[in-house]
């Protein structure tokens, strides 16, 4: 990840212009009208040998006549000319150019994408930063930079625009205009040759002038970029994307349940969901949303009351809260007595609350205070219908009126109609109250609140421990892999299937193989209870589809006699498949257990992808599954599980007891490890897994392996907990400690070790006095992005979260991954020690084996002991201008 040179593109001190023309209709001539009319305080060069001026500027034959060297080269010229011009610009010591030519890697002969590499080659060794090729350009309205041939300058505001369609941009400045709606960046990425979205996140991300990011994507290029960049930007503001693409016909066809049911769009769902970003379907949502979060006060869940004049609307409401995933609010019982106190007698008694269509101002007023007021309630939908009995404005004046010292409560409002709403919806939009044309609009509004905030919780939210510790056998499962693969067989057989999950601690039913009918009987009656007899076959996936599987058989004669029939079924369905036995297990009964599927496929361009959900042999038809990215902890498993329908049933319902869901996922946690450890797995299905109250097993598995090029971590989207760091530390009192990265499950322990040190010991670290640890700061310290931060810490060997902590070394990079600012901390108890060094030395061997440059952290004047152990590891020291207390002391690696 990269924000190198990008402030040449996004706010240059001068521009040229490859390509300028005065032809009419060209793109030379547009994008030279927009740069020179657009305000850019600043030279503006145009080049073409073929004209003396353009827009009334003298023109320079090359880049090697102009006068100075610019920050930024705009480039519209045929595409064979384009890798010449972009290495003479580097040479010359441009930092950015803008590439408008389009016949590159879109291009269907192969020579635009040789192009393409070539412009890329000459780029590189100078650090020249490349947006496009084959796009409309950039615009940054607060300095008047137009770079691009959109027909309309955009508005001032506050809002970035990323895209890689430039036909998107101009339809969204054009949409915009006309609703006064500005913006700070918009930028078409066009090929992604060079600047893609990660880098874009990082930068605006920082831009103050920004207030929400807003993305327009196709598709993703650096998946692991894009995540650590997605996720620290949605920490900071709003992040919005529409995806492009959302059904994708042809979608490959895939020989497991779990290929089949994670399409890509479902991914990608899935990693705007982990990176904190709110999506949205259209465009026309996509400024709905940043309408609404900059308007309404934050929620606090999905419960939403509906308060309308027209019994109608409330259901049309209702029923779209409950397809966008809300839920009605159950109104209290001394909400429901308050309403009876000032609502005729024919009100609805329930939510929607249906004041009846003659209802006044008064009336309305009067029931919205009191909804305000159920605890029960996030929001409040105020919808209302124009009548020839009651006045719009009126009510729409009661509802402003009544929210004058409300300012924390969260309220949407929805006045249908043209004429006669259109002065209440003024009325709205000037006390900056969230108002939309229709019903199903304004619960679309509601939900991009609650979903976003959602999201903004599943980035903080501590994770509980893991209810039970495990270290997986991982030589043993490679061994079975291994085998697999120098056979050459592609999947696993069943048992060996089950011996790789039992390797990872997933309880499996005991299976033995019988290499014909005559074992079958007489393991079945060594077994001397019901069986299960599968077909065992390397050519067959899906055995319960030709009949080879049959349950339930009591004694050696059934299983013999079954597994006969089952060989002849099977010769004649598959004859062409190789029979290589069959496997036998006791048959599992477990009455009022759920059948599961639980499973992981290697996306193209995500990697790994675990989905649990409705298992059985109907999986693909009952299509109720969730999806998740590894790696995974106890509070990203237990949402994955929330997000499908049988999770309501789990939870126990009706005098069924609720299974023991941690179980569930526990086996999430593990086959997340799996996939982080075995690089060559490349599908995996457990179905039927059966849970109930007392845990979970697994009744059958398959895994279907590929030899990888990668390691398994460096296949994952998001990089995995560094266990490689982890070091035992032997101290001279003879006590061991375990030295390690972070995890988000050490926030409880963070806060017990914070609670310990001394108000000097605060002061000194963090330069001012905190009674408190609060969350979200503590949050922050152990909800660690891998590849961008580091603390290691120094603890009792154990489960996190519940070990005590000693010690703690930070270090935070930039994005170009070239400095990182550290911190470190030891409590009293364990000063003396020589501690602090040793966390000092780690880190800094674990930032020249990263590949930082330079170390540096700021340190109190009197904080002599932090001073002199600097001085002896080499750091420098030097003043900070405006900050006489503070010294940075810096290291160069």
């Amino acid at each position: 990840m990269t924000v190198r040179n990008l402030k040449y593109l996004f706010n240059p001190k001068s521009v040229a212009l490859i390509g300028a023309s005065k032809t009419a209709g060209s793109v030379g001539s547009v994008l030279a009208r927009n740069l020179f009319r657009g305000g850019f305080d600043g030279p503006i060069l145009p080049v073409n040998p073929k004209h003396a001026a353009v827009e009334g500027v003298a023109t320079y034959a090359n880049i090697a006549s102009l006068p100075t060297t610019p920050d930024l080269v705009v480039i519209a010229t045929p595409p064979q000319t384009v890798p010449g011009l972009i290495a003479e610009a580097a040479e010359r010591g441009v930092k950015a150019a803008v590439v408008i030519t389009a016949g590159f890697g879109e291009s269907r002969d192969g020579q635009g994408a040789i192009l393409e590499q070539q412009m890329r080659e000459a780029a590189r060794p100078h650090m020249l930063r490349i947006v496009g090729p084959n796009c409309l350009g950039i615009m940054v309205p607060a300095i008047g930079l137009n770079a691009s041939f959109s027909h309309i300058a955009p508005l001032k505001g506050h809002l970035a625009f990323i895209a890689q369609s430039g036909a998107i941009v101009t339809s969204v400045v054009d949409w915009a205009t006309s609703r006064e709606i500005g913006f700070s960046h918009l930028v078409s990425l066009g090929d992604v040759a060079d600047v893609d979205f990660g880098d874009m996140l990082d930068y605006i991300a920082s831009d103050r002038d920004t207030h929400a990011i807003l993305l327009y994507i196709e598709a993703v290029k650096d998946v692991r970029k894009f995540m650590s960049a997605a996720r620290a930007a949605a920490r900071m503001k709003p992040v919005i994307v529409v995806k492009a693409g959302r059904h994708e016909e042809g979608a490959r066809a895939a020989s497991s349940h779990t290929g089949s049911l994670a399409g890509a769009d479902a991914v990608y769902d899935t990693a705007f969901r982990r990176s904190g970003l709110l999506r949205v379907r259209t465009l026309d949502e996509l400024f709905s949303a940043v309408e609404t979060l900059g308007m309404a006060n934050p929620v606090k869940g999905n419960r939403l009351a509906i308060l309308t004049n027209g019994g109608g609307l409330g259901v049309l409401a209702t029923d779209g809260l409950i397809d966008e995933g809300g839920k009605l609010a159950e109104l209290s019982a001394e909400t429901i007595t308050a309403l009876d106190a000032c609502l005729p007698a024919t009100w609805s008694h329930a939510n929607p609350v249906d004041i009846i269509g003659d209802a006044s101002g008064q009336r309305y007023g009067d029931a919205l205070e009191i909804l305000l007021g159920d605890q029960g309630a996030d929001a409040v939908l105020v919808i209302n219908c124009p009548t020839a009995v009651a006045s719009s404005s009126d009510a729409a004046k009661a509802v402003i009126n009544r929210l004058t010292n409300r300012i924390s409560s969260t309220v949407l409002t929805s006045w249908v109609g043209d004429g006669a709403a259109a002065e209440s919806r003024q009325l709205f939009a000037e006390s900056r109250i969230p108002s939309y044309e229709t019903p199903e609009q304004a619960v679309r509004g509601f939900m991009h609140m609650a979903n976003y905030r959602r999201n903004q919780e599943l980035l903080m939210e501590t994770p509980p421990s893991e209810p039970e510790e495990f270290t997986p056998d991982i030589a043993a499962a490679k061994a079975i892999i291994a085998v697999a693969l120098k056979e050459g067989r592609p999947w696993l057989t069943e048992p060996e299937a089950k011996a790789v999950l039992s390797a990872y601690g997933i309880p499996v039913s005991q299976t033995r193989v019988a290499e014909n009918p005559d074992q079958a009987a007489s393991i079945a009656a060594e077994i001397g209870a019901a069986v299960t007899i599968k077909i065992l076959s390397h050519d067959i996936t899906h055995k319960s589809d030709i009949g080879g599987v049959a349950l339930d058989l009591h004694g050696p004669a059934a299983a013999h006699d079954a597994a006969v029939a089952m060989q002849e079924r099977v010769a004649k369905t598959m004859p062409e498949a190789r029979i290589d036995g069959f496997s036998v297990q006791p048959m599992v009964h477990r009455p009022g257990a759920y059948e599961l599927i639980v499973g992981m496929v290697n996306d193209a361009q995500f990697g790994p992808v675990i989905l649990v959900g409705h298992g059985g042999t109907a999986v693909e038809i009952v299509d109720d599954k969730s999806l998740a990215l590894p790696p995974l902890n106890m509070r990203l498993a237990r949402e994955a599980i929330s997000r499908t329908r049988i999770y309501h049933q789990l939870k126990g319902f009706r005098g069924r007891p609720p299974v023991n869901l941690d179980a569930v996922a526990l086996t999430l946690i593990k086959v997340s490890h799996l996939v982080t450890d075995l690089a060559d797995v490349a599908e995996l299905d457990i179905n039927p897994l059966l849970v109930d109250a007392y845990g979970v097993i697994a009744l059958d598995a398959r895994i279907r392996v590929e030899k990888s090029d990668r390691s398994a971590a460096a296949r994952l989207a998001i990089r995995p907990y560094p266990k490689e760091l982890e070091e035992l530390i032997a101290l001279g009192d003879g006590r061991t400690l375990l030295l390690r990265p972070v995890r988000p499950e050490d926030e409880p322990a963070l806060q017990e070790t914070f609670s310990k040190l001394t108000q000097e010991e605060i002061r000194l670290r963090f330069f001012a006095p905190i009674a408190t640890l609060s969350h979200f700061m503590a949050a922050r310290f152990t909800q660690l992005d891998y590849d961008r931060e580091m603390a290691l810490i120094l603890a009792d060997p154990g489960i996190a979260g519940k070990s005590v902590i000693y010690g703690v070394v930070r270090i935070s990079s930039d994005p170009d991954n070239e400095r990182a600012e550290y911190a470190v901390i030891v409590h009293h108890d364990m000063t003396g020690m020589g501690l602090g060094l040793l966390l000092m030395r780690k880190i800094i061997d674990y930032c020249r084996n990263r590949g930082l440059q330079e170390i540096y952290g700021d340190v109190l004047r009197e904080n002599t002991t932090m001073l002199k152990m600097c001085a002896f590891l080499g750091f420098t020291k030097s003043n900070l201008p405006d900050e006489p207390s503070i010294v940075r002391v810096t290291l160069q690696l």
